[in-house]
């Protein structure tokens, strides 16, 4: 068994636990509340933001041209085609994109970011790719999920937002699968151990993403009024 095919079934409940999580399952039913939208959009926009900073990060931990490929791939497809969805949300709230972004971090965003940043800047490149691999995966697998459970047309909410991730072959996690697989296969055991804690927590932390947005969780004052 691959090393990512044994992260993948360690997280088995975490990721049982994200289909079923009552954002993931608004989407599904097309009922989500237009503040749970904005939250979210709000909240991914800086989160990819970061994305593409530690995707950065890797890229200077690379020794070859081939993984520098990899995670430039990687930031082209933030900046151009993951803004997509985002649009879907907004269309449904009614908001423009443009109004959505530079705001700040919530409680789960900020630490889900500070966790891959921590792991980006102290970790071996096996490291980033374990704690950057659950984002791709849990998105893909509910794509696939939603797009074989609902009965999607034109007229559903959310269809572009479902197709967009349901319909997508996925390259990236499955060339993230194969390079951390065969990373594993020279690395120590207390690396892999490590690598595991990765995985596992930003699989954790997928689920508190999504939570954060359903509760519109924000900081017990929250950061704009401190500002003020």
């Amino acid at each position: 068994m691959s090393f990512s095919t044994e992260l993948r079934r360690e997280a088995t409940p975490i990721f049982n636990a994200i289909f079923e999580h009552p954002f993931v399952q608004g989407i599904a039913k097309g009922d989500l509340k237009r503040e749970q939208l904005i939250h979210y959009v709000k909240q991914d926009f800086e989160y990819l933001s970061s994305f593409i900073r530690i995707y950065g990060i890797a890229i200077s931990k690379c020794e070859n041209r081939e993984d520098m490929a990899m995670f430039n791939q990687q930031i082209a497809f933030i900046l151009n085609s993951e803004t997509h969805p985002h649009q879907n949300f907004c269309q449904i709230a009614g908001v423009a994109y443009e109004d959505l972004q530079g705001y700040p971090l919530s409680p789960s965003a900020h630490q889900y970011i500070r966790h891959m940043l921590t792991v980006a800047h102290e970790g071996t490149l096996g490291e980033i790719l374990a704690v950057l691999l659950p984002c791709p995966w849990t998105y893909w697998e509910i794509g696939k999920k939603l797009l074989n459970d609902v009965k999607l047309d034109r007229f559903h909410p959310f269809y572009e937002w479902i197709h967009f991730y349901g319909s997508r072959t996925d390259s990236i996690t499955t060339k993230f699968c194969e390079r951390l697989d065969t990373w594993a296969l020279n690395a120590t055991e207390k690396e892999k151990e490590k690598m595991r804690n990765h995985f596992l927590l930003s699989c954790q932390l997928e689920y508190m993403f999504w939570d954060m947005a359903y509760q519109l969780e924000e900081w017990p004052v929250k950061m704009e009024a401190i500002k003020e």
